[in-house]
């Protein structure tokens, strides 16, 4: 089987996945799990893998996922106990005594922790600060959570430029230089984004005022304050910790540091959370199976799909020796069909594709295995490799957060309770726009040729 076929077959993957989840026809993790086994049935027919190879590719797709799975578990159970605890509770009073009934106040918040939690350059430690800390804002003013993960992605897209980011250091690593020399290089673009993402988050938040969101909005007369039910109100009140709130805060804050400072893998600091959590909060064996199991649904749909994603990336994006990854033949294929025509402009044909092909790329196989093929392109056209590799990392970098080959991505829309389809659907389009106005950037300060 030739390359060239492989990398059609992945692309009819990729696209019957996307198809399928807008589609409504079945699971992400389903999707995930049904469309790369049968591409890796026409592999092995065709010869180009053996079972026991797909076996290793899927085993191998499972050591980039599962500390993402863990991360999930842990990070729901973490966040369930404080809620449960009232923690929460008293934030929110105070948040929402300082935005009162602003809509766009409460945009302009989730940017700001956004742009601040993402300075780590960790896309789901971001998420595990963001959403928690939100989304029962968004709630009670009956906003809608894809609002929020979209003025939340395009902030951390724009910070994820930083040197010790993923995408800057990958980039760096192709083009032989040091990460901070191309940091300083796209500085400007990052300042720019950043003041672009707040604007953003404003206009987005006129749009959900437009609606009716507010304490007091349209939505708040028709749907009516969110309030829990006697029943839950009931269980609300059993397993609040009230004169526990300062040590929540302590360990909550401990938790977080920990996170930022990289000494344990992003899971340990929540699953040392959720064990000084639950048995200070809920002493008592009984009393600590309940509230695991008032979180075990959330936490298990979204394994499952993060399992199922790790059959995705094992058969598209990981290698055997001695083959060609599926990831890597779909970008040779873009190469091979790239018109000579647009040659001389690949810089920007590059930046206007980056946030569609970020959904079919993940990051290592974007910047390790495609960019060095654009480079090689562009050198024949007479094209400086600096300017390719702006334009992969600027415009993808705003698309980073919307992509299903992202495990962080996974994790923020299941923080938020919300189907992954219904985040591409809200914030592709501002995403892609975000990416153009970047580019743009860059062209007018000759960092791009036109």
């Amino acid at each position: 089987m030739s390359e060239i076929l492989v990398g059609i077959l992945g692309f009819a993957c990729i696209v019957a996945i996307v198809v399928t989840l807008f589609k409504n026809f079945t699971l992400p993790s389903i999707a995930f799990i049904t469309f790369p086994l049968l591409l890796a049935i026409c592999l092995v027919a065709g010869g180009y893998y053996t079972w026991d190879q797909i076996g290793s590719l899927i085993k191998s797709g499972f050591g980039s996922t599962g500390p993402t799975a863990a991360l999930f578990v842990f990070s729901v159970l973490y966040f369930g106990i404080m809620t449960d605890a009232g923690m929460f509770d008293v934030i929110i009073g105070k948040m929402l005594t300082l935005v009162k009934d602003n809509v766009v106040g409460v945009c302009v918040m989730t940017a700001l922790i956004a742009l601040i939690g993402h300075l780590d350059g960790g896309g789901a430690s971001t998420f595990c600060i963001v959403v928690p800390a939100m989304l029962p804002i968004y709630k009670k003013m009956h906003m809608r959570p894809t609002t929020m993960l979209t003025i939340a992605v395009l902030a951390m897209g724009v910070l994820n430029l930083m040197p010790w980011a993923g995408p800057t250091m990958r980039a760096a690593t192709v083009l032989g230089i040091e990460a901070g020399t191309l940091w300083q290089t796209v500085l400007p673009i990052q300042a720019v984004g950043i003041v672009l993402s707040i604007v953003v988050a404003v206009i987005l938040g006129l749009s959900e005022k437009r609606r009716g969101a507010g304490l007091h909005g349209k939505l708040a007369e028709i749907e009516g304050e969110v309030v829990l039910g006697d029943a839950e109100q009931a269980t609300h009140n059993e397993l609040a910790r009230p004169k526990l709130f300062l040590f929540n805060i302590a360990l909550t804050i401990a938790v977080i540091v920990l996170l930022v400072v990289e000494i344990f893998p992003s899971y340990v600091p929540f699953m040392i959370g959720v064990a000084a959590a639950i048995l200070i909060n809920y002493p008592g064996a009984k009393m600590q199976k309940k509230i695991i199991n008032l979180h075990a649904g959330p936490a298990l749909m979204m394994c499952s799909t993060l399992m199922g994603a790790a059959v995705l990336m094992g058969i598209l994006v990981k290698d055997i020796e001695g083959t060609t990854s599926v990831i890597t033949c779909m970008s040779g294929l873009i190469s091979s069909f790239l018109p000579a025509a647009l040659g001389r402009h690949l810089p920007i044909v590059i930046g206007i594709l980056s946030v569609p092909l970020a959904l079919a790329f993940d990051t290592d196989s974007y910047f390790y295995g495609m960019l060095p093929v654009m480079i090689g392109i562009g050198q024949g056209f007479g094209i400086n490799p600096l300017p390719i590799a702006i334009a992969m990392v600027v415009c993808r970098n705003c698309a980073t957060f919307i992509s299903p080959m992202v495990p962080a991505t996974l994790l923020g829309v299941g923080l938020a309770d919300i189907d992954i389809k219904d985040h591409i659907k809200a914030s592709f389009l501002w995403v892609w726009g975000f990416s153009f106005v970047c580019m743009l950037v860059a062209i007018a300060l000759g960092l791009m040729p036109l």
